[in-house]
């Protein structure tokens, strides 16, 4: 097959690609992130191009504008590499670094504390450096090296059994003879058993350090702890590279089938290596001093992580490879720590109900409080858990990206230049963006204060229409749209929002809402016995309470009710990777939560045309929500 050089501007870099592969894809290759909310499916028309150099047949595309195809723009989901080519890569473009989702993960560093798992919990890295001082053999006691290491160990963990590779019995005689029977021992909590993985000469205990990662289907969290102090010491985020292949984790799953799931490990493990490297330099350690990565995510994620097939898991009956697999040696996917360092995976609930759940669980310690107690995860895939110490329940429903800013004309991920607060004051809206630069596009918290906005000064019905005549209303090419930021020659581009948009939002929302109402339905109770409602996730730490009941994605509970709970998946993964006793309480929530398949529900479709009104059609729910 043919292949073309494809040069990309102002970054520098060239790529040469196969025949028809898309100019998306070969920026991919080039290491440029694009803002591409879609997955290549042309809808989003954010990963607009110029050609500069070279022809190409692009498809017609509705998201370009006369003036931008005579400048020579193209979609670069759209137009297959048929000819060397170079390609200027204009800036709104380019996906800029996720800092809400960084901030997010440093706020969490200190959180042992605010949890006071060190109350029933004693601390015990999943990985233990143990400097171990022996006593030399002598003709009165000289049982084998191995034995006495292994002693020595067991002195220290006595509840557990070892075991120990060829590789270091063999290293034992010189190592422990060369520095005087004085060493380090590391060891790994292989489930029941502890591994030793690597013995040092001398003491290096304080070098012991683990790498925590959320495996977000947008964003990948990181974070960088000392396994000694408990000290969180660094955070990093970045986009999730498998973005090229779809928003949404079903899209990709379709990819893996077609391409293979190691395309989708490929990007996912170089994801998490870029940040283990930044981490690692930030902090002045080595990789060789990192000896275990803990994950947690949504069940695809942990598939594609591992190399695992994710075919089943969305076909009938929705079966995953699996949901609990054990530690394994992180370089057997190509994570760059120490070469004998442990990889942890969380373990999920189902296909559908991730480690990222399980780990939340964990978080909020809902499985061990008397109080009945609502977790709403909300992203592309809402997940919704109702229990308590007796019992827990969980479900998912496919709300699709429009709350995280995706299938939203304007909408953008939370970055510099993203509206992320809409209000109204004096008779007017106002609006404010993250870091306050000039407003670029608008992401998922400012998207839910905007649809509350709208419907509290009359802009918009409960259907999700524009009344006739409302102030700010315009139409562009038979669609009405209302125009928060922008649009005149000084202000740039316009950010709004569309009727579709709105659609778009009703229909996420719908979906989570009437999830949980049918989890309700089966429990036999109503939201007013839900006496804890915790909502996650980085993206949930942004939300505004009132307008998020004011469009009905959450009940109008008391507001004392509400706890955000920030990043449950990174804060369990967290607890897990300090205390070894967490390890065997997320399996025993993974064993003990059953999972509520929604396709099963009859009365789903119903409920959900329910929750497609603003707020809600039985508005009595919502009794204090409207004014």
């Amino acid at each position: 097959m043919s292949r073309y050089s494809v040069a990309f501007k102002p970054h520098g870099k060239t790529v040469q690609v196969e025949a028809d592969t898309s100019l998306l894809q070969a920026a991919n290759e080039a290491g440029i992130t694009i803002n591409n909310l879609c997955g290549g499916d042309g809808i989003c028309g954010r990963c607009k191009m110029i050609v500069l150099e070279g022809r190409v047949s692009s498809k017609v595309s509705a998201k370009l504008t006369r003036e931008e195809i005579q400048k020579g723009y193209v979609l670069a989901c759209l137009t297959p590499v048929d000819d060397d080519l170079v390609v200027e890569i204009p800036e709104e473009t380019l996906a800029k670094e996720k800092k809400v989702a960084a901030g997010d993960a440093v706020r969490f560093r200190d959180f042992v504390g605010e949890l006071e798992y060190e109350k029933d919990l004693i601390p015990s890295p999943l990985v233990a450096k143990l400097y171990l001082e022996i006593e030399p053999p002598t003709l009165a006691n000289n049982s084998a090296d191995h034995q006495r290491v292994d002693d020595a160990i067991r002195k220290v963990m006595p509840s557990i059994s070892t075991q120990m590779g060829l590789k270091i019995i063999k290293n034992l005689p010189e190592i422990l003879r060369q520095n005087d029977y004085k060493i380090t021992a590391t060891v790994g909590l292989r489930r029941d058993i502890a591994e030793v993985m690597n013995i040092d000469g001398g003491d290096t205990s304080d070098r012991n350090y683990m790498v925590v990662v959320d495996m977000g289907t947008t964003t990948i969290v990181a974070h960088l702890v000392d396994a000694r102090s408990m000290n969180t010491l660094d955070a990093r985020a970045c986009f999730n590279s498998q973005g090229v292949y779809g928003r949404e984790v079903t899209r990709r799953m379709i990819t893996a089938e077609q391409k293979g799931v190691e395309e989708l490990q490929r990007l996912l493990v170089e994801d998490i290596n870029g940040l283990i490297t930044q981490l690692a330099d930030s902090s002045d350690i080595k990789l060789k001093d990192i000896m275990a990565v803990v994950c947690s995510g949504n069940t695809p994620m942990g598939h594609f992580l591992l190399g695992l097939c994710t075919r089943n898991i969305r076909r009938y009956p929705y079966v995953p490879s699996s949901v609990s697999p054990p530690p394994l040696r992180a370089a057997e996917v190509g994570l760059k720590i120490n070469p004998r360092g442990l990889l942890y995976s969380l373990p999920a609930i189902s296909g559908w109900v991730g480690s990222d759940i399980t780990a939340g669980i964990l978080a909020t310690r809902m499985h061990q409080k008397d109080e009945l107690a609502l977790l709403m995860d909300i992203g592309t895939n809402g997940e919704v858990v109702i229990g308590n110490s007796e019992w827990l329940v969980a479900t998912s429903a496919s709300a699709g990206p429009a709350l995280e800013g995706a299938s939203v004309a304007c909408g953008m991920r939370a970055e510099g230049g993203a509206i992320e607060r809409v209000w109204a004051e004096e008779g007017e809206i106002r609006w404010k963006t993250i870091d306050d630069l000039p407003a670029t596009g608008i992401c998922g918290s400012g998207i839910i204060d905007l649809v509350a906005v709208l419907l509290r000064e009359g802009i918009i019905n409960r259907s999700g229409v524009f009344m006739e005549e409302a102030p700010g209303v315009t139409e562009v090419e038979g669609l009405k749209r209302y125009v928060l930021a922008g649009g005149g020659k000084k202000n740039g581009r316009p950010v709004y929002i569309t009727e579709s948009d709105i659609e778009n939002v009703v229909t996420a929302k719908a979906a989570i809402f009437a999830a949980m109402k049918i989890l309700l339905r089966r429990l036999d109770m109503g939201f007013d016995k839900i006496e804890r409602f915790y909502i996650a996730g980085a993206f949930g730490g942004y939300i505004d309470i009132e307008n998020a009941i004011a469009i009905g994605l959450i009940p109008d509970l008391p507001r004392e009710r509400f706890s955000f709970a920030g990043n449950t998946s990174i804060k369990g993964a967290k607890i897990v990777a300090f205390y070894k006793e967490a390890l065997a309480r997320i399996e025993h929530i993974r064993q003990t939560t059953t999972y509520y398949d929604l396709m099963g529900a009859g009365d789903y479709v119903e409920e959900f045309q329910k929750a497609m009104f603003l707020p809600h059609t039985d508005i009595e729910i919502f009794h204090g929500s409207v004014r």
